[in-house]
């Protein structure tokens, strides 16, 4: 799929844990229905900063991730106002997707690494649930892009009937099923390991049991997609605070520290020979985060996979390399993924029964864990995770390895 050609480049070692994740701060958020983005976003930021123990005079970075819903002009830039943020080396507002939370750390660790900032926050917020209890997640992302009428190729898909992410998503799983043989009680392994995870967080919206046949009988969203193969709709707010290593070494919280970093944007153009369903940007974003941070997959303790839907984690898990291109579904089946197994993923519920905060929720639960702060979810063994972020159909990827020690 990808050209057969590669931009020759340095590994980035030199960047290796020179920067750190200092702060984390997580607002209310679920069904929260009487707040904005806004008023979450400036919760998030406030707990951030003061989880990192500094002031907010130090921040002199922002950066900002807006959901669907509004968070103010310019993308949400005015934050600064709203939360009295003066002098700022560093501003702006960023949006790709589910993969924007690590590409935002990412540019904040190059920033604060080569003196263009001292401590940078990166905040992602959003309310889509409709402010009355009983709002539907459906209902929260229903008419998103209608608004533009698609033109060129990508009318087709209106034309054939195909509308919305769900549906999307759904034609991407179909196809790795025709392709490799991947059944929907394999995908329901993946739901039911996270929500295990997710009874042992006090943060996941979903703690109630679930078992493989609550999966099978959960209703049809789009075939062979089953709710529970999907993710959560969540108001709230998720925010970190990114230092240099040296600084943040001598801050209130233990350092998660930024080993590896990484973005694969394959592109989508629609033609013979490019398969962006059943393989994305992730290795382009893994040969990089690798790299740079000296690390094999043997090294990873933790997984938090982007997990918009349960294809998504397992065709993750094949385009990092923890097994072949087509096997995930068996891979998956014996349920290492859960507590106990032998590869600990999305350890808060993930965004299937944690809480959605697109890139944010594998990220800051990857913070925890680094810390050693998962309480009864703590992974014994977490020297070094692997965090990564998707956005649009399979189209962009990021990828952060965090680790204890720089």
């Amino acid at each position: 799929m990808h050209p057969p050609y590669a931009v020759r480049a340095m590994d980035g070692r030199e960047l290796r844990g020179r920067a750190a994740i200092s702060g984390l701060g997580m607002s209310e958020m679920g069904r929260v229905y009487t707040r904005d983005a806004r008023d979450f976003a400036a919760e998030a930021i406030r707990r951030a900063v003061e989880d990192a123990g500094l002031r907010k005079e130090q921040i002199d970075g922002l950066l900002v991730n807006p959901g669907v819903t509004p968070l103010g002009a310019m993308g949400g830039v005015g934050l600064q106002n709203d939360l009295g943020l003066a002098n700022l080396r560093l501003l702006a507002s960023m949006n790709v997707g589910g993969a924007t939370a690590n590409v935002m750390v990412q540019y904040a660790a190059m920033s604060v690494i080569h003196g263009l900032a001292n401590h940078v926050v990166c905040v992602f917020a959003d309310a889509p649930l409709r402010t009355s209890a009983g709002g539907g997640g459906g209902a929260a992302y229903a008419g998103m892009g209608r608004s533009v009428r698609p033109s060129g190729m990508a009318g087709l898909y209106t034309t054939f009937g195909v509308f919305g992410v769900n549906a999307h998503y759904a034609l991407a799983t179909r196809r790795h099923m025709a392709m490799y043989g991947t059944t929907s009680d394999q995908l329901g392994v993946i739901a039911v390991a996270e929500r295990a995870w997710a009874q042992k967080s006090p943060l996941a919206e979903h703690r109630e049991a679930m078992t493989l046949g609550d999966y099978r009988a959960s209703r049809w969203v789009v075939e062979p997609l089953h709710l529970l193969d999907c993710c959560l709709v969540s108001n709230g707010g998720v925010a970190v605070v990114v230092s240099r290593a040296e600084e943040a070494a001598d801050l209130a919280q233990p350092p998660a520290y930024i080993l590896g970093m990484g973005q694969g944007h394959p592109g989508d153009f629609r033609r013979k020979g490019w398969d962006v369903e059943t393989e994305t940007g992730a290795p382009i974003a893994r040969e990089r985060a690798f790299s740079m941070a000296g690390a094999t997959l043997a090294d990873i303790d933790v997984l938090q996979l982007y997990d918009c839907y349960t294809y998504t984690v397992l065709v993750t898990l094949e385009d990092y390399g923890f097994c072949k291109k087509g096997e995930g579904g068996p891979f998956v089946a014996d349920g290492k993924l859960g507590p106990g197994g032998s590869l600990p993923t999305n350890t808060g519920g993930g965004q299937l029964s944690g809480y959605y905060m697109w890139g944010m929720t594998p990220l800051s639960e990857g913070v925890i864990q680094v810390r050693g702060q998962g309480g009864e979810r703590q992974v014994a063994k977490h020297d070094v995770v692997l965090v990564t972020g998707n956005g649009g159909i399979l189209d962009h990827h990021s990828a952060l390895i965090l680790g204890r020690e720089a």
